[in-house]
């Protein structure tokens, strides 16, 4: 296990991980995402949700497979699926606070866009405490699981990934951030993940993985009490 005394950034993904993966938020973008690619493809709600899912495991987003295999332009996509009813979502304090003391610098990391990471953030009250922000559409929409995002991040901030720590609700999203010399925190919920393609779920089937140094369910205290 690693030790912390050493943490200089702290890089939190957003969906499921600054909020509680059991929180009934996220499925509307997912409901949006399918949407979006029945009318796109001209498919029916299920094939479309198939195709949806198939692309989030093989390219780490949906929107990537789309890009990759239909050509299409993510910016239509990016403003239907996070244009969201925030009402599911409210602040934090205990979380804010945590986060407020953690020394260094704070980032958020996420797959979804800058402006999705923006509006969330500001509408738990965490916003005004991170020095910056990075979405896929700063990384040409390469998303992570893939290694060039977490280069270009860090090349961005000036982040020397050996006193950084990640968090993020997905499993396969540490690895690399892990092999980059970065301690790893899954952060976990009570929520039901099976519907998800086993390889892309938030926290996947098994919370153990060899790049995982820490795991949680609770974020506001794991970060009160990591020391």
């Amino acid at each position: 296990m690693k030790k912390l005394s050493h943490i200089q950034n702290w890089i939190f993904d957003l969906d499921n991980t600054l909020y509680r993966g059991d929180v009934d938020f996220f499925g509307q973008i997912d409901r949006k995402m399918t949407d979006f690619v029945s009318r796109y493809l001209q498919l029916q709600p299920v094939k479309a949700r198939a195709v949806q899912k198939e692309y989030l495991a093989e390219y780490g987003t949906t929107l990537s497979g789309l890009m990759a295999v239909h050509g299409m332009d993510p910016a239509e996509f990016l403003d239907y699926v996070h244009d969201v009813d925030l009402s599911a979502l409210a602040p934090n304090p205990a979380l804010r606070a945590a986060i407020k003391a953690l020394p260094g610098r704070k980032f958020i990391f996420t797959n979804g866009s800058r402006a999705h990471a923006k509006n969330i953030a500001s509408h738990i009250n965490l916003w005004d405490l991170f020095n910056g922000s990075f979405g896929v559409d700063d990384v040409d929409y390469i998303p992570k699981p893939q290694r060039s995002p977490y280069v270009k991040f860090c090349d961005s901030f000036d982040i020397n990934p050996q006193t950084a720590v990640m968090f993020e609700d997905s499993l396969r999203n540490l690895k690399v951030p892990k092999e980059m010399g970065m301690a790893t925190v899954l952060v976990t919920s009570g929520e039901d993940w099976s519907h998800e393609p086993e390889a892309a779920r938030p926290a996947g089937t098994s919370t153990k993985a060899d790049w995982v140094d820490y795991i949680t369910d609770d974020l506001p205290s794991w970060l009160v009490d990591y020391k």
